[in-house]
């Protein structure tokens, strides 16, 4: 089955995020847009995505748990997990490797942690937005060995994006996807997201991957047969 997706979606985790895309706003909106699957992916964090995950499955969406990873030469990563138990395992390792600064909400904007009630149930002290201790050299093998799939994100942009900052694309780096809204001349599979950051950037239903069943074991299943993987 055709299944339309947005897997790069930002919450009010990320202090670049608006505080209007709580858990609910975000399913809602692309619940409107048409989209049958999304992933929630902050800044260096996944602590949004079980709110995201539960108001997705009562309202029919399918929820991925990610995060955008930054890594040590400031390249984002998307992480696409099926399975937030292991998205934590990574954010675990993250948390040891990554640069303490204290948050600036005044200047970077909140980091507002909610349940799935859009109750605000913490807050991020530490600047999310800021460079891991992961080399891009180690990325995409450490995501894989947390069970996720590593995609070089908006590899079309300058800013953060791995081609921009590396000056070509490197296949030895291990990584099986790539993120990108229009045609890079990388041969690989293709994903093209949002990176929203409000809930209007939500993508609409213009952009498909073929699933057998539309669930998150299915999504994450078509998902790894694009890198080539097969299913488990």
């Amino acid at each position: 089955m055709k299944l339309f997706y947005d897997f790069h979606i930002h919450s009010c985790l990320s202090p670049c995020g608006d505080n209007d895309s709580t858990p609910n706003n975000i399913v809602n909106m692309a619940l409107i847009k048409g989209l049958q699957a999304i992933a929630l992916s902050d800044h260096n964090t996944g602590r949004n995505c079980p709110a995201a995950m539960t108001v997705g499955k009562k309202n029919g969406l399918v929820v991925l748990p990610a995060m955008e990873l930054t890594t040590s030469e400031d390249i984002h990563i998307l992480c696409l997990f099926e399975r937030y138990e292991d998205l934590q395992k990574l954010e675990k390792y993250i948390q040891t490797t990554r640069l303490r600064i204290r948050n600036k909400p005044e200047i970077f904007g909140r980091q507002l942690i909610m349940n799935e009630n859009d109750e605000v149930i913490g807050e991020e002290e530490d600047l999310l937005i800021v460079s891991s201790g992961v080399s891009v050299e180690e990325a995409a093998a450490l995501v894989k060995g947390f069970g996720g799939i590593p995609v070089p994100a908006h590899i079309d942009k300058q800013s953060n994006g791995l081609v921009g900052i590396l000056g070509a694309f490197d296949y030895g780096l291990g990584f099986d996807m790539i993120e990108c809204r229009i045609d890079s001349g990388v041969g690989l599979p293709r994903l093209v997201d949002s990176d929203a950051h409000y809930l209007w950037d939500i993508s609409e239903a213009e952009h498909c991957i073929e699933a057998e069943t539309c669930s998150a074991h299915g999504v994450f299943e078509a998902l790894q047969k694009m890198c080539g993987k097969g299913g488990k």
